[in-house]
């Protein structure tokens, strides 16, 4: 038997309790963090991450929220991430905030041992490229739910509030 055929395959849902109970443990150097949207989700598919803007950065100071969507695919394929929070980054579309998979190597060369945490590491480290250090960022309180970051929603716990940076 291979090394390949001796590999045991974690189960999509088992794997993804992995992922949350080492997001709620905040494991790490605590500037990236992840979570469920819902507890109620069985299918366990919609994540929210955040990451604390690195030093030294037109980033720092600023706190990015992300959604992220595994399908029933995940790990075999990766989640869909996208920046609730407005930012001006190489490989995120300045429209819609999704991450580019054709900008971001990680998500075009997926490969099922990684994480959501890894993702959130790797765009962190992203941030502090040559050609994202400096990139001036969008005023605080932008979002990318348009005209839903109003003082109401902010004060809906529920609500799109999570998506701005305040």
């Amino acid at each position: 038997m291979s090394s390949e055929e001796a590999k045991v395959v974690v189960p999509r849902n088992f794997r993804l309790l992995e992922e949350l109970e080492r997001g709620e443990k905040g494991i790490g150097d605590g500037t990236v963090s992840y979570g469920m949207d819902d507890a109620d989700d069985i299918y366990m598919q919609s994540w929210t991450g955040t990451i604390l803007g690195p030093h030294n950065t037109a980033y720092e100071g600023k706190i990015f929220q992300l959604k992220l969507f595994c399908g029933k695919e995940y790990p075999e394929s990766p989640p869909s991430v996208k920046f609730q929070t407005r930012i001006n980054m190489a490989c995120v579309n300045p429209e819609t905030g999704v991450v580019e998979p054709s900008l971001f190597p990680m998500l075009t060369n997926w490969r099922r041992e990684y994480t959501m945490e890894d993702i959130l590491v790797k765009l962190k480290k992203e941030m502090m490229t040559s050609h994202n250090r400096k990139l001036a960022q969008p005023p605080e309180g932008n979002c990318f739910f348009i005209g839903l970051c109003t003082e109401e929603a902010r004060a809906d716990p529920k609500g799109p509030a999570k998506c701005c940076v305040m």
